[in-house]
Formats: C-alpha cells, structure tokens, sequence
C-alpha cells in the first residue's frame, strides 16, 4: 500500500500566526491553548491569518467485531446495524450535535454485520460482515486491512474535494472499545489493565474478563511488528478506516478532530505509519476510557474539551468544533494594537 504524502505543517504562516497573535488587543497569552490552536491552523492552511475552518463533515465509521461473541460488552451485536439507521435518520446523538455546531453527517459502513436499509447519508464500503475473533486470531486480513485503510483515505479525499475544510471522526460498533484498547496497548506498550475500560457498560467481572481478552491478543504480536500488522491483527475495520481517514485529510492539509479511544487508537495508527499526520490533528475531548488518554499522551495530544463523554460516534469531537473555529476567528477578526489605536503595556 502506498500511503500519500503528507508534508509539514508551513513554518512562515506559523511564525506569521505568532507574531500576529502578540500583536492582538489583548495581553500575551492571555488566550492560552486557543492561540497555539490558531497557529497550527496557520501551519495547516499556509496562511495567516487562517480561513475559518467550514464546513464541517463527522465521517461516522462502522464496523462489527468477532470478539463481541467473548462477552465483552453487555449489548446485543445487531444494536450497530440498529444505530447505524438510528444515525442515517438523524436521531441520534451525533445527529443533534451535528445540527447544534452546523456539521454535515456520513455514515460508512465498512464491515457491520447486518445491512442498514438504504440512504443518502449512508455508504457502503462492506470488507466483510464484521471482523473475526482477536481474542483466537488475527481480526483481519492483511488484504482486508490494507483495503479498509485505502477506503478511509479515499473517504476523506472525497469530502475534502466536496469543499469540506473540517472533518470530525466517529465510529459505530459494538464491542470496539475492546480492539481500541489491544491497540492502544500493543503500539504504546502499555498493559492491557491500564488502558482498557468499561466501554458500553461493563461490569467489573466483564471488565476482568475484557482485560484479560486483551492482554492475550496483544501476546500473539512480535515486539516489533509493523502497524499494519498490529492493526491486522487486533484492530477493526472502524480503526482502519479512520486511520486512513487521518492520513487522506492530512495529505490535503484538512484538520481532523479527534473523537474518543477509538479515534485514538486509530490516530495511533496512522501516526506508526506516517508520523506527520500529527500535526494535523485535534483532540475533541477526553474521554474517560483510559486507553484514550494514554493514546493523547503518545500522540503528544492535549484535549480542548473533558465533560466524561464516552459515547462515541463523533460526539465529544462535534463539541469541540466551535473552539476550532474560534481559534481562527480570532486571528482573523480581533484588532492589532496598531489597528485600534490601544496602548501596549
């Protein structure tokens, strides 16, 4: 698989952004994170200041996993083909907060088990109908892998080319959080208990159980086993997707904010594969599975938002646009002291 280019974020419209941000009507600073944010907006779009980033699209990635059939989740596997058309009606979650922050929805269905009666909002993208059991063996094929991440690039190119200057992540899958966490711990080499969680409502026993699902799949990989066999072996066709979605939008130099562990995890992905993606990435929120803080962590990510949001689908992601934007409104629309006539200090 040849992955696409993806350069450096532009250090004249940086440096441009930092100066500008010390001349603004305010004191050095004083905006905290918001304005670094402006800045690599700056470094993104090679101009300062940065075009507002609109619109906005959440690409909503769907997939079913073998190891659902270990117990490790208390909901039935046909609630995702039940969301999914939940999603495509506009009745979830995502849906309302889409609405609320002006953001388009896609749902992609890139290995859900069931079939979601058709719609605009829906693609179909199928690898296979879920994938099979980490926990026994290898979830996907290399070729399946390999096809799934291709899928997510292609995804994102095709909104970026429909004029899309922001993308959001999401996910819908039963059981997910397990392969997030398998992977969140084979490529930061953490332990199993340390970065899996109780998903969709684990008990403490099911969440025993899950650990120790997880910790058996990761023994399987060699130390030094490259991503895409990592991803092969104990990801999802969601994660793939998505980490080809990163890698695709940061090729065209769109931002990507980040939803939850298995964003993350997926994030995890395409950074073993390109590191330069980073660069293009925002962390929505941080969700309180501790394999997503423990991905922000290697990322070298600091979230914008942390309201214990672990629902998935591209929610806590959603929220987390309008600080976004205003990061490059800012620049854009707040007067340098030159400009107002305002004293400096």
């Amino acid at each position: 698989m040849e992955l696409p280019l993806v350069a450096p974020l532009d250090a004249v419209a940086m440096t441009a952004a930092d100066a500008r941000q010390a001349r603004l009507t305010k004191p050095p600073g004083s905006m905290g994170r918001l304005e670094a944010l402006g800045t690599q907006l700056a470094g993104i779009t090679r101009v300062c200041p940065p075009p507002l980033p609109e619109p906005v699209a959440v690409a909503v990635f769907a997939g079913d996993h073998g190891v659902h059939a270990q117990g490790v989740t208390p909901w039935p596997q046909e609630v995702t083909v039940q969301m999914v058309a939940n999603v495509c009606a506009g009745g979830a979650v995502v849906n309302a907060l889409a609405r609320q922050v002006g953001a388009d929805v896609v749902v992609v269905d890139v290995g859900v088990v069931g079939d979601a009666l058709s719609h605009e909002r829906l693609t179909t993208a199928k690898v296979a109908r879920g994938t099979a059991d980490l926990s026994t063996g290898p979830a996907m094929t290399p070729d399946q892998a390999r096809r799934t991440v291709e899928t997510g690039i292609g995804h994102a190119y095709r909104l970026v080319d429909a004029g899309y200057r922001l993308l959001v992540t999401g996910d819908l899958g039963l059981a997910n959080t397990t392969p997030s966490a398998a992977l969140v711990a084979a490529l930061t080499g953490t332990d199993a208990s340390e970065v899996t969680g109780r998903g969709a409502g684990s008990d403490d026993a099911m969440l025993a159980h899950k650990v120790d699902v997880v910790r058996r799949a990761v023994s399987r990989l060699d130390p030094d086993a490259d991503p895409m066999t990592v991803l092969a072996e104990v990801g999802g066709f969601e994660h793939a997707a998505l980490a080809g979605f990163v890698l695709g939008a940061a090729a065209r130099r769109v931002p990507v904010v980040l939803d939850g562990v298995i964003a993350g995890s997926a994030a995890l992905v395409a950074a073993a594969l390109e590191p330069g993606v980073v660069a293009y990435l925002v962390a929505g929120h941080r969700s309180p599975e501790p394999g997503a803080t423990v991905a922000l962590r290697s990322l070298g990510l600091e979230p914008l938002v942390d309201l214990d949001l672990r629902l998935g689908e591209g929610s806590g992601a959603l929220l987390a646009v309008p600080i976004v934007q205003a990061a490059a409104r800012m620049l854009a629309e707040v007067a340098t002291f030159d400009a107002a006539q305002v004293s400096q200090a």
